[in-house]
């Protein structure tokens, strides 16, 4: 290859690569906006869940995707153990949990919450054709399971356990609730506990029923690093501009939080 040729396609290569350039070529150019790992339950209908096909849904995991939206960032969903999400989360793995937590002090030593979003109790299932009553099990008198490290299983521990009305061994706990519907249809548990909206789902598709409601008024609130003060007043700015719109109503009626 002589001289000239050469210097031709080196040329040539120039101004392909430059037009490459100007026109952006197949890659397009790295997003500015903020990504956030929002950490959540997999299993807790109707406020996230994984679908057949690995996608993420449920009223909490559109309520953060609205909010990214509207506050200019974008999130990926992460699945988690319930009962180590708080850990993951102080030690960075995650960027928040926006999944049904429920604010409480021990909780609120490690992380820093938003504004509440939603209220709840806590419900108890039994088998369609248990004759259980609210009274037998808030006396201790049935096999009880929940999810570990969720607000119904400290209750449990609390209230029942604690005081000596339940037998350690009589409490049963998960590491999702659904586990803990399967021991119950399988007769290892009498009546499981967990929150009213998730009961009510799996009493939907399940043969269940409710036992009764234990009034806990407890407040669902956005996790968020102590230190990170800036992300806490996006959500939580993020979280008044949702309610104040038709979507949040829109997505009550979606997931039956009406």
């Amino acid at each position: 290859m002589n001289a000239k040729v050469c210097a031709a396609l080196v040329a040539a290569v120039v101004l392909s690569l430059f037009a490459a350039g100007c026109m952006g070529g197949e890659t397009p150019a790295p997003s500015d906006r903020p990504l956030y790992i929002v950490g959540i339950d997999g299993d807790y209908r109707p406020f996230s869940y994984i679908e057949a096909d690995g996608s993420a849904a449920g009223f909490d995991v559109e309520s953060i995707r609205w909010i990214g939206e509207e506050m200019g960032f974008d999130v990926k969903i992460q699945p988690m153990a319930w009962d180590g999400i708080v850990t993951s989360l102080v030690t960075k793995k995650i960027d928040m949990v926006y999944s049904g937590m429920t604010i409480t002090p021990e909780r609120q030593e490690r992380v820093s919450f938003s504004e509440p979003y939603w209220i709840v109790n806590q419900a108890v299932a039994a088998r369609a054709d248990s004759e259980m009553t609210i009274e037998d099990v808030l006396a201790g008198k049935v096999v009880m399971g929940a999810q570990r490290g969720s607000t119904a299983a400290d209750y449990i521990q609390i209230n029942l356990v604690d005081t000596g009305l339940l037998a350690g061994d009589d409490f049963k706990q998960y590491t999702g609730f659904s586990l803990a519907v399967q021991d119950l249809e399988n007769k290892r548990v009498d009546a499981v506990m967990f929150d009213v909206p998730v009961v009510n789902e799996f009493i939907q598709t399940n043969g269940l029923r409710k036992v009764g409601l234990v009034e806990t008024d407890e407040e669902y609130g956005v996790a968020i690093r102590k230190e990170d003060t800036e992300l806490l007043a996006t959500i939580n700015e993020g979280i008044d501009r949702l309610q104040a719109s038709p979507k949040w109503d829109e997505l009550k009626q979606k997931y039956g939080l009406e």
